[in-house]
């Protein structure tokens, strides 16, 4: 399997390469007033608005340093409709994909009910790098305000 190298605070974690659709320059965002913590805000593309999530503001309440390796990271986030609306995350240092496979994530043996994003651990030159489910990244409040279900989804 094949993982997107990032880091959240001081530590490395890996994102599944599989709902990704294209790593992008950082770029200005539109701020949305009065949005939850690790809402960051929204750009265009192509024609289209799409929300972004910081990724360490919303994991461990820090907001991503704005550097060169500080990237978008465009994803399919699927939703329990199964449509899969575009979703963007700023990550740090993303600058690398990293080969695993399946047994090579093992349980940390701690389960942390307010991240349900956080999965297994697997051992590289950096030490413990957590795997962390997009599918599972946003809390319900958080996600139904980002993609709220209108009537034609809902019958």
């Amino acid at each position: 399997m094949l993982f997107l190298s990032v880091q959240l605070g001081q530590d490395p974690y890996a994102l599944e390469v599989r709902p990704v659709v294209e790593v992008l320059p950082l770029v200005n965002l539109k701020r949305i007033p009065q949005t939850p913590p690790g809402v960051a805000g929204a750009f265009n593309y192509r024609g289209a608005p799409v929300p972004v999530i910081d990724l360490s503001e919303l994991t461990v309440g820090k907001p991503s340093l704005r550097r060169l390796s500080t990237r978008l990271v465009l994803v399919r986030y699927t939703l329990e409709s199964r449509e899969q609306p575009l979703l963007g995350l700023i990550a740090e240092r993303v600058i690398q994909t990293i080969r695993r496979g399946p047994t090579d994530f093992v349980s940390l043996g701690v389960t942390v009910d307010g991240a349900p994003y956080l999965g297994p651990v697997a051992t590289d030159e950096r030490g413990l790098i957590q795997r962390v489910a997009v599918e599972r990244l946003l809390p319900r409040p958080v996600r139904d305000g980002l993609f709220p279900v209108t009537k034609a989804h809902s019958s």
